[in-house]
């Protein structure tokens, strides 16, 4: 077997030239950032790109049969897609059992892939990566596989995500929201608990991306127009100076297997409110303000609490740049090595 020294994470390590890296799915979401955090971090990684995308229903077979012509030492993803049927060694990520916990992001066609594909990967992958303790324990349960075999790597933040930087002012102050529109992240509830709080004449709602048709119904119909903004930052360092301009940031999640918006808003110096479910307590702890997110009144009576006190704010702001210093995507690289080393002096 060829192997070499290179450096890695400002250590040198006797690493396999031949682990294969499916670098499709790095992209401006959760996992996408993941995928493109580690590869720049661990160089000795080969990239491999294929034009579908590695969710397409049957990537898991066409992945596998191109695997048994390349026959790299070992395959690692990511993200949740495995070859199958495949007896070469890999390791692959499930970050969490979003498409099985949460009925409105399910299907039965979701459920069958898990079931089928997923679930005997499980078994069959050296490792399973994931990222919190929550999603190790959900998944162990799940897949009925022993705990070792599922590791906690974790998620990290860096730059730009620190206090030091511009801070976008758009004339007004707003609490902020960064995320997708999918049915766990709880919008319809966080507008709702919004409009309840009493602070909408002083203080306005920041949310990512561009309206789409139910989103923009809702604000309707909850009189909101004028007073909820969108804001489109697509690069990580816009996205930084909105973070640090706001006020707050509210992320009431009914389901995350980690929750990496929070991270990145206490590291960047802003009070959190966020979901006392899944893993958000563990990422969060006693630096932010946990909230039941099933109850809109829990939400908006925490909304007003974190615009009226001031005093609250800054003992926040004070625990959230603390706790974020304990998560960083060195330490996640680093974990993830020690996991590809292992799964490749077993294969």
């Amino acid at each position: 077997m060829a192997v070499s020294q290179r450096p890695v994470l400002g250590r040198t390590y006797l690493i396999m030239i031949e682990v294969l890296y499916d670098a499709r799915w790095i992209g401006p979401h959760g996992i996408g950032r993941f995928a493109d955090e580690l590869l720049r971090r661990l160089p000795s990684l080969t990239s491999f790109n294929a034009a579908r995308r590695p969710w397409h229903p049957l990537d898991p077979v066409l992945l596998s049969t191109w695997l048994w012509f390349e026959r790299p030492r070992l395959f690692f993803s990511p993200g949740y897609n495995s070859p199958f049927p495949y007896s070469g060694a890999f390791v692959f990520t499930l970050h969490d059992l979003n498409h099985l916990r949460v009925p409105a992001n399910s299907s039965p066609a979701k459920r069958a892939y898990y079931e089928h594909i997923i679930r005997p990967a499980c078994h069959r992958a050296a490792f399973v990566l994931t990222v919190s303790e929550y999603s190790q324990c959900e998944i162990t349960t799940w897949a009925k596989v022993n705990q070792e075999k599922i590791v906690n790597v974790g998620n990290g933040v860096g730059l730009p995500f620190t206090p030091a930087g511009r801070k976008h002012d758009p004339g007004y102050p707003y609490l902020l929201y960064v995320g997708s529109r999918k049915p766990n992240k709880n919008l319809p509830r966080l507008l709702k608990a919004y409009s309840m709080s009493g602070v909408r004449k002083d203080i306005r709602l920041v949310l990512s991306g561009h309206p789409d048709h139910q989103m923009s119904g809702e604000i309707e119909r909850l009189d909101l127009n004028g007073d909820v903004v969108f804001a489109n930052s697509s690069a990580n360092e816009d996205l930084s100076d909105v973070y640090r301009g706001a006020v707050a940031f509210v992320f009431p999640s009914l389901y995350e297997g980690f929750g990496l918006p929070p991270l990145e808003a206490m590291a960047c110096g802003v009070p959190v409110l966020t979901s006392n479910v899944c893993s958000m307590p563990e990422v969060v702890a006693d630096a932010g303000l946990l909230v039941d997110p099933h109850d809109v009144e829990a939400i908006a009576d925490g909304i007003r609490r974190l615009v009226q006190d001031l005093t609250l704010r800054d003992e926040l702001r004070e625990k959230g740049l603390l706790r974020a210093r304990l998560f960083s995507w060195d330490k996640t690289a680093s974990r993830t090595w020690q996991v590809l080393q292992s799964a490749a002096a077993m294969a």
